[in-house]
């Protein structure tokens, strides 16, 4: 816990150097393209519209307990979005900052944050596209859309733990990048974002609930569709955030013993 407590105190102490890194690292991924960080804007909006297409006027997907498809759709491909992208840019944050790694005067286990931060920029454009469709179809704001705010901060939270353990073990175990992309492929059929959790059977839906990201997905239409507060999920509730402290130390705990060794395996 010593641990955790000097980590986020070096956190907090380096916050505009994160931020300024970060900012820099998203520049680096659009540098050489004419349009720039303009694609930032422009992938999101194009992949959303591409699903829409697939799903809505393809298959011809009804309205979800009488809400439109589309808009019912999105709040579930955000926070999928931004954990996928996550997992398959910051698990390499160590190898492709390997130069960083031999010096001893850098906080090597700040560079997934660096990363994780870079991908949550793109993520904040999905929400705006989201919000212009979600007013666009008549709705009105409410004070729970604020709600919103605090499952981006839960899923950053899980994150930040997830993604410092495979970075970590990535550094020693190359082919976890490959697993990693397998397993997201058939996570994004697992997870209930084209299809709706009402709809399992009884003990499907509670072996549904154990993904963590369900709670996210269900709490981001919460916030905007349904006008579910948080906390009336207890269980739900604390099964994320044990879940999501369990990652956390676990992250630290493996950067902690393994970092040592990166210059040597890199």
């Amino acid at each position: 816990m010593s641990y955790l407590k000097s980590f986020f105190d070096s956190i907090i102490s380096s916050r505009s150097v994160l931020l300024s890194l970060a900012k820099n690292d998203l520049k680096s991924r659009f540098s050489g393209s004419n349009f720039g960080i303009l694609w930032a804007l422009i992938s999101p909006l194009l992949t959303i519209l591409v699903y829409w297409f697939v799903f809505q006027i393809g298959f011809r997907n009804s309205a979800v307990q009488d809400i439109p498809f589309i808009i019912w759709f999105i709040p579930g491909i955000i926070p999928w979005f931004f954990f996928s992208d996550s997992l398959n840019i910051v698990t390499n944050s160590f190898v492709e900052y390997s130069y960083l790694v031999k010096k001893v005067v850098f906080k090597i286990e700040l560079l997934p944050l660096i990363k994780l931060a870079s991908v949550s920029f793109i993520n904040m454009f999905f929400v705006l596209i989201y919000l212009v469709f979600y007013f666009s179809y008549g709705n009105e704001f409410s004070w729970i859309n604020f709600q919103a705010i605090y499952y981006l901060f839960a899923l950053h939270c899980m994150l930040f733990g997830l993604t410092l353990l495979t970075s970590t073990i990535v550094v020693f175990f190359k082919d976890l990048s490959q697993i990693l992309a397998i397993l997201l492929q058939f996570g994004f059929w697992l997870t209930p974002i084209v299809w709706d959790t009402s709809n399992a059977p009884g003990f499907l839906g509670k072996f549904f609930e154990l993904n963590p990201l369900v709670y996210i997905i269900e709490g981001f239409r919460d916030s905007f569709l349904y006008d579910h507060w948080f906390y009336e999920k207890p269980a739900l509730t604390l099964y994320f955030w044990g879940l999501t402290l369990f990652i956390v130390l676990a992250g630290l705990l493996a950067n902690k013993k393994l970092k040592p060794h990166f210059s040597d395996v890199l």
